[in-house]
């Protein structure tokens, strides 16, 4: 007898599964949100944010990811431009939004044909053939018939090239590949590849170009065995060797013809071979290409989940991925046994557990990266700190800008010295008070290059005719002294404390009452001739740094009190920042680096990133209200020019992931946060011992920008700020908003910000 089954009962369990599954299917993950290829490519000649689309792992290693130019300039200085056409291949090392080339190290590229013709294989692209996700990178190269996937660990990378069936099975590891070969005095001092069986090749490269003598080991294992070899050096083919050494080293390799892809795993290391061959032994043993995959799009999804938000899809992208972009550096610079290379060029050895990082993009990232880091990044933050600290141990000094472990000076002023200072008042575990504390002084005392101190102190100022860039280096030297005072007087270390709060005045001595500017002195005191607030500097030969007077002039973060009394009063300061935002008045000469302006304020250059929350110092918060909302609408899209300007190590995306979440720290290291205009309708900061600061917005729309009401944990809440302390302890902030600014909300003297 035949089973009865009923079809009514069986449709509805078919159609509970397919609901069920369809609803899975829809709870996206914060990584799903995403998109790789956000700000890496301008349009109609705007600045896109200079991102890589390549695979990486949290702080990691490695960076592998494709370059669209033989030899990456200034305007690609991540390797990669959303309008090319053209792949030559997938390096291992790349820079996240810098304004400078770098790295591109140990190039990998498949292709068919003849084995070696001298000539450089690469092959067009379409974008509609392309797909990144964090940890992931995938591409199918035209002229050859290959699709390359990418994915990484910490410190190795792993490809899977799928060859056309029936075609050579070629690829070419490039150690020439480098930037623009006449930037930076760029230079290959040493090179060398060494075949060491069938299946394994290692070698290393030492360049001298932004940062000096960087060293790179590499060890690399394919899946199948190499049939046929061709080593050169500078385009002369090596016979009858199995190492090749100079400083235009590649290796062109033939496989057998198979059905499966060809499967390509490199470590690298800054100490040794033996190091880079440890770190993939340890990291990727086995030939699972999809299960590394997965494994990084985890430990991707494990960090973003850190903070979680509620909104459109367009807002969670933008979002997600900014939260991305500040989680791609500082960079692991240790090996899995701890090694790492100092910046004296020996090796040193780190304590069980603990990492060291490099690429300290400071003048930058102090401003809002590392505040951030504190919030969700505590761990790190001390391994961050004392990697600093390493720098000063053997160098003398802190670093400026640190590149793999070299100090490259660019950009001015001490600003490992805010980092430290916010780790240390903010009771990071990890880290040794009294060393940092010596290490921050004595990098205050001691004269580098564009920090000549004795100059500072016999001055109370840098005369323009002695130092150039002398505006910008004044008022940035005098925060990073204000620093050093609060740590001073946290250690009571009175007499210091004093010292230092005094030498953090020496902006005073640069104001120019007659123009309510800061403005450039010589050595005998005078005012330099035919100032123009509206004229752009550079990086040298002007007073000011990437930017103008206008810009330079609200940097004052550990005394805006004090600047608003400086130009006349609340009414006067709020009308100067009203003139800032609205004069559309630019110099014939305008910064490169100047971009995303509304009026003289441009976000697409980190000078201006505090403005907009200083009028809430004087008494105006509606219109940080305003201007925040404005910025973060429509400054930041989900296109491949998706940020106003270079993303600088995550400095641009952390802007927006705590402008979005409704606060800012316009003096990053007093722990303080000002208010702005929250953007999503509830955020989730996962602090660490299971606590959580939860973000919730009422009535939250693109009309309804201005604070009606805030309450924490229930409270009327009444200031206009909220500090580090408060949030660390979990809670929930509850805000009120309207579409028209309220009266009296936060505009109370009691209520700004405190300093």
């Amino acid at each position: 007898m035949r089973p009865h089954y009923n079809g009514r009962i069986l449709l509805s369990c078919y159609c509970f599964l397919l609901i069920s599954f369809s609803l899975y299917a829809q709870q996206k993950q914060p990584v799903d949100y995403v998109n790789p290829f956000i700000g890496t490519g301008a349009v109609n000649g705007s600045l896109s944010g200079n991102n890589f689309p390549g695979a990486t792992s949290p702080f990691g290693m490695v960076q592998l990811s494709p370059d669209t130019r033989a030899e990456p300039g200034w305007s690609t200085a991540s390797g990669y431009d959303y309008n090319d056409d053209k792949i030559y291949g997938f390096s291992h090392t790349h820079l996240s939004g810098t304004g400078a080339a770098e790295l591109f190290d140990i190039l990998v590229m498949p292709f068919n044909g003849e084995l070696y013709t001298g000539k450089q294989p690469v092959s067009s692209f379409s974008h509609t053939d392309e797909r990144a996700r964090p940890g992931y990178y995938q591409v199918r190269l035209k002229d050859y018939g290959v699709n390359a996937e990418l994915t990484t660990t910490t410190r190795t990378g792993f490809h899977q090239y799928t060859y056309a069936a029936g075609s050579d099975r070629n690829l070419v590891i490039d150690l020439m590949h480098s930037a623009d070969k006449g930037s930076w005095s760029f230079r290959i001092t040493q090179a060398q590849i060494r075949v060491v069986d069938a299946y394994t090749i290692e070698g290393y490269r030492i360049v001298s170009s932004w940062a000096k003598l960087r060293k790179v080991y590499f060890y690399a294992r394919f899946s199948q065995p190499v049939i046929k070899t061709v080593l050169t050096d500078g385009g002369h083919v090596k016979n009858a060797t199995n190492v090749v050494n100079g400083t235009g080293v590649k290796a062109y390799l033939q496989f057998k013809n198979d059905t499966q892809p060809l499967l390509v795993k490199i470590g690298l290391s800054p100490v040794s071979i033996t190091n880079a061959k440890a770190n993939l032994q340890a990291e990727n043993p086995g030939w699972n290409f999809e299960t590394i995959k997965q494994a990084a799009m985890q430990n991707w999804n494990k960090e973003l989940q850190k903070i979680t938000v509620t909104g459109t899809e367009q807002q969670q992208q933008i979002f997600y991925t900014a939260l991305y972009h500040t989680f791609i550096q500082p960079n692991t610079l240790s090996d899995v046994n701890g090694q790492f290379m100092a910046a004296n060029f020996t090796t040193q050895q780190l304590p069980a557990g603990k990492t060291h990082y490099s690429t300290f993009s400071l003048w930058d990232t102090y401003r809002a990266v590392h505040p951030l880091y504190t919030l969700v990044q505590r761990s790190r933050t001390a391994d961050f700190v004392n990697s600093l600290l390493a720098q000063y141990e053997v160098y003398g000094y802190l670093p400026i800008w640190q590149l793999w472990g070299q100090d490259n000076y660019c950009m001015i002023g001490n600003h490992a010295i805010p980092v430290i200072t916010d780790a240390v008042l903010k009771n990071i575990p990890g880290i040794n008070k009294e060393k940092a504390y010596q290490a921050v002084k004595q990098s205050s005392l001691q004269s580098h290059l564009n920090a000549p101190f004795d100059v500072w102190e016999k001055y109370g100022y840098m005369p323009e005719n002695i130092q150039t860039q002398s505006v910008s280096i004044t008022l940035e030297m005098a925060y990073d002294d204000w620093c050093l005072a609060q740590l001073a007087k946290h250690l009571h270390k009175n007499e210091d404390y004093r010292y230092f709060l005094k030498r953090s005045q020496f902006y005073k001595n640069i104001f120019n009452p007659a123009t309510n500017f800061f403005q450039a002195k010589d050595d005998k005191g005078n005012w330099l001739p035919d100032f123009d607030p509206f004229q752009y500097g550079a990086n040298g030969g002007n007073p000011f740094t990437e930017g103008n007077a206008w810009q330079y002039f609200w940097y004052v973060p550990q005394n805006i009190k004090g600047l608003i009394e400086m130009v006349g009063g609340d009414k006067t300061f709020t009308a100067k920042l009203d003139s800032f935002f609205t004069i559309d008045k630019q110099s014939d000469h305008i910064n490169n680096n100047a971009s995303g302006f509304i009026g003289q304020y441009a976000h697409g250059n980190e000078p201006s990133h505090h403005v907009a929350y200083l009028y809430s110092y004087a008494g105006m918060p509606a219109k940080t209200q305003y201007y925040t909302a404005k910025i973060m609408r429509e400054l930041y899209t989900t296109t491949s020019a998706g940020y106003a300007g270079n993303e600088d190590c995550g400095q641009m995306s952390a802007w927006y992931v705590l402008s979005a979440l409704g606060f800012y720290p316009v003096n990053p290291a007093n722990g303080v946060y000002i208010f702005g205009s929250p953007l999503f309708a509830q955020a989730t900061i996962q602090l660490e011992g299971q606590k959580k600061f939860i973000i919730k917005t009422k009535k939250q729309s693109d009309k309804d920008i201005y604070i009606q009401s805030v309450t924490l944990n229930g409270k009327p809440y009444l200031y206009n700020y909220i500090q580090h302390s408060t949030i660390e302890k979990g809670g929930e902030l509850v805000f009120t908003m309207g579409p028209m600014p309220d009266a009296n909300w936060g505009r109370d003297v009691l209520a700004r910000p405190m300093e």
